[in-house]
C-alpha cells in the first residue's frame, strides 16, 4: 500500500501534458513548471500559487558540432525525488535541508544528435541546466549560443545592475560588478552600457510574486554569464562575457568536453520577498570540488587601507591594526596593497610573528595579474602563474599567514573563471583562505571551495571614501543588497565606518550621514564569513562602550537567516541566529522617521538589548522585553537604523 501510495505522488508531481509535454511540480504544489515542444523548438514557463511569473521562454542551444535550437524531438524522461541535507558554514544558512523533484528530459535533432535538460523544483526554486552528448568522434564543442530566456509579462518591473564594458574604469579594470542598480524599471528599459546585466537580477512580477534570477556551479570549466538586455515583450536571455574581457584575451564563448555540462541557472520565486532572502538554491545543486586541507579559521579583522589609505602601509601603522585585533578580539589583520615594497618581507615576517603572539592572524592582497589592467600596485605577478603562486603561498604558509586577497580581475571569460579555481584550489594546499576583490560574482562557491571567505562583487566601502555622492546613496545601496546580491552569495562590503569624516584624522574627506547605529547595523545586514571592518584605533575611546561592546561581539558565521520586513531601495528587517543567539538589524533609507511592526516570535517574552538611534541621532542602548506574541514597534530615523538581541 505504502508503495502504491508513492507512486501516485511521484505521478502527481511530475505531469504529463502530452505527449511531448510535461509539468514538474515543487514538493509543496505551490511552484510549477511546464515544458514544451512548440514548432520543434523548447519552451518553459511557471507559476506560482497559479500566478504567472514567466511566460513561455526559449531553451536550447547552438555550438560548432551540432544545433539544438529549432526541429527538436522529444525522446524521453526520467523523474525523481531529491531530499539530501548538507552543511555550509559559510553562508547564511549552516544547515540545509533540500527537498526537489527532478525531471531529466532528453531531447534530438534532425541529425539525430543527442542533448538534456535537467529541471529541479523545490518549494520556491527551480534549477535549470544542460548535458551534451558525444555524437561520434567529436569529443568537444564551442556553446555559440545559449537560448535559455526568462520571459516575464509586461508589468514587471526590474531590480538590475548594468554589466560595464570591458577596459573602463579606474586603470582599466572594469568589468568588475560595482554598478549602480535601478530600482522598479519597467521591462526592456536599455541598460547603462548597452550590454545586458550583471546576476543576480530581481524582478516584481506586479502582484503576482517576486523572482530573482541567477546562475550557479560556475568554475574552471565554463564561463560566467549574465542577462542580455531585456525586449520591450519582458525577455531576458543568458549571454555571455564580452570579447575585450580579460584584456581581449582568451574566447568569450564557453568550451566544453564532450559529454558535458552547463552551469545550473536558478530562478527563486516568492508571493513575497521572503523566499529570495532566505534562497540557498545557490548552494544546494552543487558539490564540494576538494577538501578543506584544514579546518579554516574565519571571522572578524581590522583593515587599516579603508580609512588611512595607503599611507598607512608601513610597519608601524600596521603594528596599531594588529594591536587593535587583538583588543577588539578579532582573529584577523589584513594588511593591504604595496606591502611588498613599502614594509618588505622581512618586516611582514616579524609582523606575522607579533599577530601570532596576540592570537591574531594576518592576511595579505595581492594584485591579481600583469596584463589584463593597468592597476599598478603590488605584489604583482605572485597570483597568475601556477610556478610563482605556489612559491608564493609556499612562503605565506610558513610565516603563518591565514589567508590573502587577491584584485583586479578582468572579467568572466572562461579563462579567468579558471584563474579563479586555480588560486583557490592551490591556496587549500597551503590552507590559506581567500577573498576576491575587483572580481565576478561567486556562483555556488562557499559550497564548492571550502577556503572561499567571500568576495566584493558590489559597490563596496571605499566608495564612501573616493565620493561623496555615495554617502547620499549609502541607505538606499545597503537596502538593495539583502535583497539581491548578498541573497545569493557572500558579500565582502568592508561595513561598519564609524568615523564621522572618512579620513585618517576624522576630521577632512568625505562626511558620512548615515548613523552608528546604522553602521552597527550593516555589521549583520551583510554576510560574509571574514568581515573587513572598517574599525579605526580612534573609535575606541570616541563612542560610547557598548557600540565597541557590539562590535566585539557580533559574528560573522551564522546558522540560521529570516526576513523579516521591508522593499528594495527603502528599508529592511532581518534577523540572523548563531546559536541561540539572535541579531535583528534594520535600516531605513527613506527620508522620514519610519516606524514598522514587526512579529519576531523567537524573542516572544523574552528581554532584549535594542540599539537605536536618539532624536538627535546618536546611538543608543536600552533593554526591553518584547511582548508575548513576539511583537514589537521599531522606530528608525532615516538613514538611521535598530538592533535587537537577545
Amino acid at each position: 500500500m505504502r508503495r502504491l501510495l508513492t507512486l501516485f505522488l511521484i505521478t502527481c508531481l511530475f505531469q504529463t501534458i502530452s505527449a511531448n509535454d510535461f509539468s514538474v511540480l515543487s514538493p509543496d504544489n505551490s511552484l510549477k513548471v511546464n515544458v514544451l515542444v512548440r514548432g520543434g523548438q523548447l519552451f518553459y514557463n511557471t507559476a506560482y500559487k497559479g500566478k504567472v511569473i514567466l511566460e513561455d521562454s526559449p531553451l536550447g542551444m547552438i555550438t560548432n558540432v551540432s544545433d539544438f535550437s529549432q526541429e527538436l524531438q522529444f525522446v524521453e524522461k526520467s523523474e525523481r525525488v531529491i531530499n539530501e541535507a548538507y552543511a555550509v558554514k559559510t553562508f547564511k544558512q549552516s544547515h540545509v535541508e533540500y527537498m526537489a523533484n527532478e525531471v531529466i528530459a532528453t531531447y534530438k535533432n534532425p541529425e539525430d544528435e543527442k542533448f538534456s535538460i535537467t529541471f529541479r523544483v523545490s518549494n520556491n526554486d527551480i534549477a535549470l541546466k544542460y548535458a551534451l552528448a558525444q555524437n561520434g568522434e567529436t569529443a568537444r564543442c564551442i556553446i555559440e549560443k545559449e537560448l535559455t530566456g526568462f520571459k516575464f509579462p509586461s508589468f514587471t518591473t526590474t531590480f538590475l545592475t548594468p554589466q560595464a564594458t570591458p577596459m573602463i574604469g579606474w586603470m582599466r579594470t572594469k568589468p568588475s560588478y560595482e554598478e549602480e542598480y535601478v530600482p522598479d524599471e519597467p521591462v526592456g528599459t536599455p541598460s547603462k552600457y548597452g550590454i545586458g546585466y550583471t546576476f543576480p537580477g530581481l524582478f516584481r512580477v506586479g502582484d503576482n510574486g517576486w523572482a530573482l534570477v541567477s546562475e550557479t556551479g560556475v568554475g574552471s570549466l565554463y564561463c560566467g554569464s549574465k542577462l542580455s538586455e531585456g525586449t520591450s515583450e519582458g525577455l531576458y536571455t543568458i549571454a555571455f562575457p564580452e570579447e575585450g574581457e580579460n584584456n581581449g584575451i582568451g574566447s568569450a564563448q564557453p568550451a566544453i568536453s564532450l559529454p558535458g555540462e552547463t552551469p545550473w541557472r536558478t530562478i527563486t520565486v516568492g508571493e513575497n520577498l521572503k523566499p529570495i532572502v532566505e534562497t540557498t538554491i545557490a548552494h544546494d545543486v552543487v558539490e564540494p570540488l576538494y577538501e578543506p586541507s584544514e579546518e579554516y579559521e574565519f571571522g572578524r579583522s581590522t583593515w587599516s587601507w579603508i580609512l588611512w589609505q595607503d599611507g598607512s602601509i608601513n610597519h608601524d601603522d600596521q603594528k596599531r591594526y594588529i594591536d587593535l585585533s587583538a583588543e577588539l578580539g578579532y582573529e584577523l589583520v589584513l594588511i593591504d596593497n604595496w606591502w611588498d615594497t613599502r614594509i618588505g618581507r622581512e618586516k611582514i615576517e616579524e609582523l606575522a610573528s607579533y599577530a601570532a603572539a596576540k592570537n591574531v592572524g594576518i592576511c595579505l592582497w595581492y594584485n591579481s595579474n600583469g596584463f589584463w589592467s593597468d592597476a599598478p600596485q603590488g605584489p604583482k605577478n605572485r597570483m597568475n602563474t601556477s610556478v610563482a603562486r605556489k612559491k608564493e603561498m609556499a612562503w605565506l604558509k610558513s610565516i603563518g599567514a591565514k589567508g590573502i586577497k587577491v584584485d583586479f580581475f578582468g572579467g568572466d571569460k572562461q579563462e579567468t573563471m579558471k584563474l579563479y579555481e586555480d588560486i583557490l584550489s592551490d591556496a587549500n594546499d597551503f590552507g590559506l583562505a581567500v577573498i576576491f576583490h575587483g572580481c565576478t560574482l561567486p556562483r555556488g562557491w562557499e559550497r564548492m571551495y571550502p577556503n572561499f571567505a567571500g568576495s566584493e562583487a558590489v559597490l563596496a566601502s571605499e566608495n564612501l571614501i573616493f565620493n561623496q555622492y555615495w554617502n547620499e546613496q549609502e541607505a538606499y545601496n545597503a537596502t538593495l543588497h539583502p535583497f539581491i546580491r548578498n541573497s545569493v552569495a557572500s558579500m565582502d562590503f568592508g561595513p561598519v565606518l564609524l568615523n564621522k569624516r572618512h579620513n585618517r584624522g576624522n576630521d577632512g574627506g568625505t562626511e558620512r550621514l548615515t548613523t552608528e547605529t546604522f553602521q552597527l547595523a550593516t555589521a549583520v545586514l551583510f554576510q560574509t564569513p571574514v568581515q573587513n571592518f572598517g574599525i579605526t584605533p580612534n573609535n575606541l575611546t570616541e563612542f560610547p562602550s557598548f557600540v565597541i561592546d557590539f562590535m566585539k561581539e557580533v559574528p560573522t558565521l551564522w546558522d540560521e537567516t529570516r526576513f523579516i520586513d521591508g522593499y528594495p531601495g527603502k528599508y529592511v528587517v532581518l534577523a540572523r541566529r548563531q546559536g541561540d543567539q539572535w541579531y535583528v538589524a534594520a535600516i531605513n533609507a527613506e527620508e522620514e522617521v519610519k516606524e514598522v511592526t514587526v512579529n519576531l516570535p523567537m524573542l516572544a517574552g523574552k528581554k532584549v538589548s535594542l540599539y537605536s538611534d536618539a532624536n538627535n541621532r546618536a546611538p543608543k542602548l536600552e533593554q526591553v522585553v518584547l511582548e508575548n506574541s513576539g511583537e514589537i514597534t521599531l522606530t528608525i530615523q532615516p538613514g538611521g537604523g535598530s538592533i535587537l538581541t537577545n
